[in-house]
């Protein structure tokens, strides 16, 4: 998939203006599940805003989707029309789509030139799992690598149970402004602000990282031998 970044000279701009470094991170979690408005990790992550330096901001919630809380939700960001035509064709082959929908965002100035973004709530094509001889979890995350490596265009950033992950190039209280989530609840939040230092950003590789109901966001490099 293409990568929505910013041009290189904007990158080591943003680099040079940079005082600190690190990455931001948040989370709140209420322990006897009750919801948790968005507006409260905003505030929490906007408290970090020295460690970011723009070029990625993201989210997980957990719990914001209990009218579909049996269904995996794909939050997918597509590049052109085509792409959108061709995960679509994948996903209407191997689920059954119950909802299919754009994500609600509203107008931020600090956030511009992103991708097209939906979400489906799904359940697997039984018939189609059971001739792949894979449980579940092992069906819909061969799926979501299927879309991310073989569609060009389209990257399938969040694929969890009645969870979401929301992300983007920019800082994280812009993005969560951005996604508008204000009007989620979740019982368990985190939230992300990247300063990257070897790469520059792009919507995809934003934090938090998620496959199934795992999401992941780090703190520092990590090195792979």
């Amino acid at each position: 998939m293409k990568k929505y970044r910013y041009r290189s000279d904007e990158y080591a701009a943003r680099r040079r203006s940079a005082h600190s470094s690190g990455c931001a991170i948040a989370a709140i979690i209420d322990r006897k599940g009750e919801p948790i408005n968005g507006s409260e990790i905003i505030q929490s992550i906007a408290l970090m805003h020295d460690r970011s330096n723009g070029l990625g901001g993201g989210f997980a919630a957990y719990g914001i989707y209990p009218d579909h809380k049996t269904d995996i939700a794909f939050h997918v960001f597509y590049q052109s029309v085509q792409a959108r035509g061709a995960c679509e064709e994948f996903l209407f082959k191997h689920f059954n789509v119950d909802v299919s929908e754009r994500i609600p965002t509203k107008k931020i100035a600090s956030i511009e030139n992103g991708p097209d973004i939906w979400r489906y709530f799904a359940k697997p094509n039984k018939v189609r799992m059971k001739e792949a001889r894979l449980d579940e979890d092992e069906y819909t995350a061969q799926c979501v690598i299927h879309v991310n490596n073989e569609i060009d265009g389209a990257f399938i950033f969040s694929s969890g149970k009645n969870m979401g992950c929301f992300k983007a190039v920019g800082y994280p209280e812009d993005v969560g402004e951005f996604y508008m989530l204000d009007q989620y609840d979740a019982y368990l939040w985190t939230a992300h602000g990247r300063f990257p230092t070897n790469t520059p950003g792009w919507w995809g590789g934003a934090h938090p990282f998620n496959l199934l109901d795992w999401s992941v966001v780090h703190n520092g490099e990590i090195f792979v031998l």
